[in-house]
């Protein structure tokens, strides 16, 4: 067996995952991708396969340790990168309808080659800027729910995000250990946008024991339409 997939196997286990050979197959033919990849673009620099393994692959999962997904919910990863944590979401449950999305063609261009490669159904990444993506009829609170890894401070983040949330959904914003100041700042943008701060889940990593933060924001009620602000105007200034 690979190092990939036995070092899945094993991180699996402590965080109750269950991969059929199938699926690890996929997650091996993602990681040779990621390495292709990273050969053209800067996708990562992670590249040792049980570090990919658990800092990208379980991390990426562990939004599933968030909420109660149902079947067939919609997903969108914003400033999904390499496909983190979007596509290896869609690996483990294929039932789930994924966009990746993010601001540099590149990347867009290797998740639709890998997509491609890996053969998978209701996925699809989609070049744009969250600013103007969120303002866009056909995205805009149609998410059950919005993932993103370690993209931007929450008060922005919240800003790009919680617009394609549907009422009732939830935003999930992968974080470090260290998170609580980054909360408190971003309690006026949950608010504004429709949000309420749900939990802060803390979780390690398995087999390297790297701390984790899983913020759950619920949305509670319709986006103003004056956000997401123009492009540029959340990084510069944020809703605090």
């Amino acid at each position: 067996m690979s190092e990939i997939k036995t070092a899945l196997k094993n991180a699996a286990e402590d965080m109750e995952f269950i991969f059929s050979p199938e699926q690890l197959e996929l997650f091996q033919k993602y990681y040779e991708m990621i390495i292709k990849g990273s050969q053209k673009f800067n996708l990562t620099a992670i590249t040792e396969p049980r570090e990919v393994a658990v800092k990208h692959f379980i991390d990426s999962l562990t939004c599933l340790k968030a909420a109660d997904v149902p079947q067939g919910a919609r997903v969108l990863d914003v400033g999904t990168g390499a496909g983190f944590p979007g596509l290896p979401l869609k690996i483990y449950r294929p039932d789930l309808d994924v966009i990746l999305m993010d601001s540099l063609s590149k990347r867009i261009g290797f998740l639709n080659d890998t997509i491609a490669a890996l053969g998978l159904r209701g996925i699809q990444a989609i070049h744009d800027r969250a600013e103007d993506f969120a303002q866009r009829p056909e995205h805009r609170e149609k998410y059950d729910f919005v993932v993103s890894r370690a993209v931007a401070r929450l008060a922005v983040l919240a800003e790009y995000c919680l617009p394609c949330v549907k009422v009732n959904g939830f935003f999930i914003s992968q974080k470090g250990p260290a998170i609580e100041e980054e909360v408190q700042e971003g309690d006026k943008a949950f608010k504004t946008l429709g949000g309420q701060l749900q939990e802060v889940k803390k979780l390690n990593l398995p087999l390297i024991q790297d701390g984790r933060s899983l913020v759950i924001i619920k949305k509670i009620q319709s986006t103003p339409k004056a956000y997401p602000r123009k492009a540029g105007t959340p990084a510069k200034k944020p809703i605090l």
